[in-house]
């Protein structure tokens, strides 16, 4: 017996570190990632696409992208972004959460690790 899968409960959800390091070692936090969530969750809300089969966005603790931060990852597609300022946040959210279209000016590095 085949079962037809499940709809997706949020079409996407976007992660963001906001992991600190006590030892001094560089992190996402350092680069200003608690203002991008914010800039983010307060974008999408006003948008009207916050909630159940739309959007979800989330903290995150260490992604293990450190050398590449401040980083957010948007799911199903997994599509990690870097950013510097709320007008690259604002373009995640329209071209990317809002329309599926991938902004590619942000896109990570898939060799930027730790």
């Amino acid at each position: 017996m085949t079962t037809s899968p499940q709809p997706l409960y949020y079409a996407r959800h976007i992660f963001f570190c906001l992991n600190q390091r006590e030892n001094g070692e560089d992190c996402c936090a350092n680069h200003h990632a608690k203002e991008g969530f914010d800039r983010c969750k307060a974008q999408v809300k006003a948008a009207g696409l916050a909630g159940p089969g739309q959007v979800r966005v989330n903290k995150a603790g260490c992604l293990d992208r450190c050398a590449g931060g401040p980083v957010a990852v948007v799911y199903p597609e997994a599509v990690w972004y870097t950013f510097v300022d709320a007008n690259d946040i604002d373009e995640i959210v329209e071209s990317h959460l809002k329309n599926g279209e991938v902004v590619e000016r942000l896109l990570l590095s898939p060799d930027v690790g730790r």
